[in-house]
């Protein structure tokens, strides 16, 4: 694959994943489960988030 599609294939997926899970956790915590009940779904998801956005620099945008 070259390396024009990989990045930009590979920036809509993390980009789909990233709102996906941003929103999960928008909602988690304004919902029910409040603040302190949705902090620990929030932590992780930043976690998950930022690997995900390490995983798309690492494989799209750095040259080996």
């Amino acid at each position: 694959m070259s390396y024009g599609v990989k990045l930009i294939v590979g920036l809509i997926g993390t980009a789909l994943l990233i709102i996906f899970i941003g929103g999960l956790s928008q909602s988690i915590s304004s919902g029910f489960a409040g603040f302190k009940g949705g902090a620990p779904f929030m932590i992780i998801a930043i976690i998950v988030c930022g690997m995900a956005a390490y995983d798309f620099w690492d494989e799209c945008v750095r040259k080996k």
